[in-house]
């Protein structure tokens, strides 16, 4: 299962992390797909915020992993500088941030050193404030996340993000 949110800007981006927030637990992992300005920085902003995070969450430009104390610790690591695949090995990601929630921006730089099951979150750029984002859950315990996020109520914060579900991903 995709589902599939509208965010008209950056404060929408960042009520979306703040309702998935609500749903991860220790061990989560947690994978932001998309190009330069798409967004991803702004929803770790947001589930930081949910998860009561006092620092904001920020992609620094020579520090890959971030880390953040909150209701869960929070690890965000930004691989965009990264050249080799090995270098995301040496980081040892998966095993370092078992006691938290795992934030990986630009997954792609070397998806075969990241856990198989994840929640994978795309961002497709749609115009200068419109973005499409797609979350689909990767493994049994994403699956049973994205249920939870399916059928959380939309309150008046997350009102103005659209959500549709698609059976398979789109490409």
């Amino acid at each position: 299962m995709t589902l599939t949110f509208e965010s008209h800007g950056p404060a929408e981006t960042r009520r979306l992390g703040e309702r998935l927030a609500r749903l991860f637990r220790p061990g989560d992992v947690v994978l932001l797909q998309g190009p330069l300005g798409a967004g991803k920085t702004c929803l770790a902003q947001g589930i930081g915020r949910g998860l009561r995070v006092e620092e904001r969450v920020k992609s620094s430009s020579f520090v890959l992993v971030n880390e953040y104390n909150g209701r869960l610790k929070v690890y965000h690591a930004d691989l965009f500088r990264l050249e080799d695949p090995e270098e995301v090995a040496d980081l040892a990601l998966e095993e370092n941030a078992s006691d938290g929630l795992l934030l990986v921006e630009w997954p792609d730089r070397a998806p075969d050193e990241l856990p198989p099951d994840h929640l994978l979150v795309r961002f497709d750029v749609v115009d200068a404030t419109t973005r499409h984002i797609l979350i689909e859950g990767r493994g049994r315990r994403y699956e049973e996340l994205m249920e939870g996020l399916s059928l959380t109520k939309r309150d008046g914060k997350t009102a103005q993000t659209r959500q549709t579900t698609h059976a398979r991903p789109r490409d």
